[in-house]
């Protein structure tokens, strides 16, 4: 008799649940990916430019998207995430936006055959949307290195900012302002690029 009131309370206990119950929330991968307008054939008697890679700032190695609330504090989302690490996906972005650019006979990557003439490195300083400014905002810090001679000069040395007006605080919002954000920090790259790198 026993046995058969400890089955029973086991199967009312199993029926109900002290947890309150939560909908589930699916995350969402936000691209990276920008390109230019239109792309420029290499040009033939150019240079060959290796970007390396563009190292992620203090707290910007997390994928989810992350905004400055209007208290001062940092929030980064766990369910609204960039498709890969936002350093990264800069990393490539100037890459391919250089590439396209028609400034050089080629633009590699770390490990190519191609002795690179010049080299590109940078890090990612900010990339955040500032909800008491209403403004998405990269900061991008880059070094243009001249290897020619034997021996490395420095060409360039700045950060390049840019900041984009938030539509709204949503997360699709803060997706876009971000993506265009990164285009107008590539076109101030390629323009100081272009004055040096000659």
């Amino acid at each position: 008799m026993r046995r058969r009131w400890v089955l029973a309370g086991a199967t009312a206990v199993t029926g109900c649940s002290l947890l309150p119950q939560t909908s589930y929330v699916q995350r969402r991968d936000w691209p990276l990916d920008v390109q230019r307008p239109a792309a420029a054939r290499p040009n033939p008697r150019g240079r060959v430019l290796l970007v390396r890679s563009v190292r992620a700032g203090p707290g910007l190695e997390a994928r989810g998207l992350q905004w400055l609330q209007r208290d001062g504090s940092v929030h980064v989302d766990f369910y609204e995430q960039w498709a890969v690490p936002p350093a990264q996906a800069v990393e490539d972005d100037l890459r391919r936006w250089l590439g396209d650019s028609g400034l050089f006979k080629a633009v590699v990557a770390p490990g190519s055959r191609l002795s690179a003439d010049f080299i590109l490195e940078g890090e990612l300083n900010t990339f955040m949307a500032d909800l008491g400014t209403g403004v998405a905002r990269v900061a991008l810090a880059l070094v243009l290195l001249d290897q020619r001679q034997g021996s490395t000069k420095v060409l360039l040395q700045r950060t390049e900012i840019a900041e984009v007006r938030l539509a709204d605080s949503e997360p699709p919002a803060i997706a876009k302002a971000m993506q265009a954000a990164i285009v107008d920090v590539l076109r101030l790259t390629e323009a100081d690029v272009a004055r040096v790198a000659r």
